[in-house]
């Protein structure tokens, strides 16, 4: 018994003692407890705060994508589709090459002056009509690229040149085209600044899909032009004329610049326009050479010629005549038909002897030319025939110079000469009767005779 109640009293005593514990516990416990609830009681708040502003952002965004997706569905219109059974690969081309020069600001044109054009072809460049236009984007190119004859999208948009900063954009006009029946026209496009400010110093134009204007099914390679310089636009002034006119100045041809030392060398002999230019290349081609000196190197002067030659004659023709011949002359001298001592000679073997050039070069001394106003296409056909003509007649039958009324009262005639100078402004003259050939005259009344 005794040893039974030692036990009870033993756990009686640690009963007692847990409970101290606990009571001594609690009180530290109150504290954390707090805490938590108060940080619940807090994030209640921040929710309630927060759960508006998360519902308006993801609302937002779900109409941003249920938009997109409508957009995309809706410019399906626009994609370009393969020809059922067959998926060629497409490429754009540029029709014809640029005109140059070209001058920020100007108006750029193919080579025939013509509005650029851009067709769809295949891998055969033959042309492509899809049912559906295609948008393109005009943009330009650093005028390196490609380094090859292919490149991929990824180079091409990575080779697109922007405006520098402060600058307009340098493509403006219509930088977007569109393509129907396999062509795209660029009506007017022009640069807003020079070439000279990039790594190449020259631009291509290109022209790609604008986005969301092809879809899967076929890929269409980009287009682009020559590489070409852009001046500015004051550099117009200077610029030379292709063809030249021969009343241009004769700074306009190649490799003379203006108030260079060319063009004072060339001044100074009374040599300022192309038509003068050619006519001393026609009459004396050593004189010019040597008035032009040995800075012009033989590979500038084919450039220079070249480049004269290039001049558009018309219609006009001069004759010059004498006691025993008769000659009619294209505006740079050269001998179209001649008729000396009575034999009319017109090959150009004929017309190169060494007395014909010596005609030609004194009547070029002298001055002595008259213009007969243009000629017919019947007449330039005459001109051009062999020495086949009826020769039966000599040197000094000429026909008499036949004066209209209306040139009586307004013109004149000198007394012929070989050394005096005939101009007839109304009216028509006729050559000797072995050419078998009149020209009109001229309808100026103030003509004067360009040589």
């Amino acid at each position: 018994m005794a040893g039974k109640r030692l036990f009870q009293d033993l756990d009686s005593d640690q009963e007692n003692k847990s409970e101290k514990r606990i009571k001594s516990v609690l009180p530290s416990l109150a504290s954390p407890i707090s805490s938590v609830f108060g940080a619940l009681i807090s994030e209640n708040t921040l929710r309630s705060v927060l759960e508006p502003v998360i519902r308006k952002v993801v609302r937002q965004e779900v109409e941003y994508g249920i938009s997109k997706r409508f957009r995309l569905s809706r410019s399906s219109s626009f994609r370009i589709e393969a020809p059922e059974a067959t998926t060629p690969t497409l490429k754009l081309i540029f029709r014809k090459n640029l005109m140059t020069p070209i001058f920020t600001g100007s108006k750029i044109s193919d080579v025939d002056n013509n509005p650029l054009e851009i067709i769809l072809v295949d891998d055969s460049n033959k042309p492509v009509n899809l049912n559906r236009p295609i948008k393109l984007d005009i943009v330009a190119l650093h005028g390196d690229f490609p380094s090859g004859d292919k490149w991929t999208s990824d180079e091409f948009e990575s080779n697109i040149i922007k405006e520098r900063d402060g600058k307009r954009p340098l493509l403006a006009g219509e930088v977007s085209v569109t393509v129907r029946n396999g062509v795209a026209t660029i009506g007017e496009i022009v640069f807003t600044d020079n070439s000279s400010w990039i790594r190449s110093r020259k631009f291509r134009i290109g022209a790609k899909v604008a986005k969301g204007s092809s879809g899967q099914g076929v890929v269409v390679c980009e287009a682009m032009t020559e590489a070409i310089v852009v001046r500015d636009h004051r550099g117009e002034l200077y610029k030379k004329h292709h063809p030249p006119m021969l009343e241009d100045e004769v700074w306009r041809l190649e490799k003379i610049g203006k108030d260079g030392a060319f063009h004072k060398k060339l001044s100074s002999r009374h040599i300022n326009t192309v038509q003068d230019f050619l006519k001393l290349s026609v009459v004396d081609v050593d004189e010019l050479r040597q008035i032009l000196g040995p800075g012009m190197s033989d590979r500038k002067w084919e450039v220079t010629f070249k480049h004269a030659r290039e001049c558009i004659l018309g219609n006009k023709l001069y004759i010059s005549r004498g006691p025993n011949f008769f000659m009619i002359l294209n505006p740079i001298c050269e001998v179209m038909k001649a008729l000396i001592d009575g034999h009319v000679l017109s090959s150009q073997e004929s017309l190169n002897q060494p007395y014909v050039k010596n005609l030609v070069r004194d009547a070029y001394s002298k001055g002595n030319f008259l213009e007969v106003g243009e000629r017919t296409a019947n007449e330039a056909a005459l001109l051009t025939q062999g020495d086949d003509l009826d020769q039966q007649y000599a040197a000094s039958h000429y026909q008499n110079i036949e004066i209209d009324k209306s040139y009586q009262q307004n013109g004149y005639v000198q007394e012929r000469s070989t050394n005096n100078l005939e101009i007839v402004n109304e009216g028509y003259i006729t050559t000797p009767a072995e050419f078998n050939i009149c020209f009109t005259g001229s309808s100026s009344q103030n003509h004067i005779n360009p040589f």
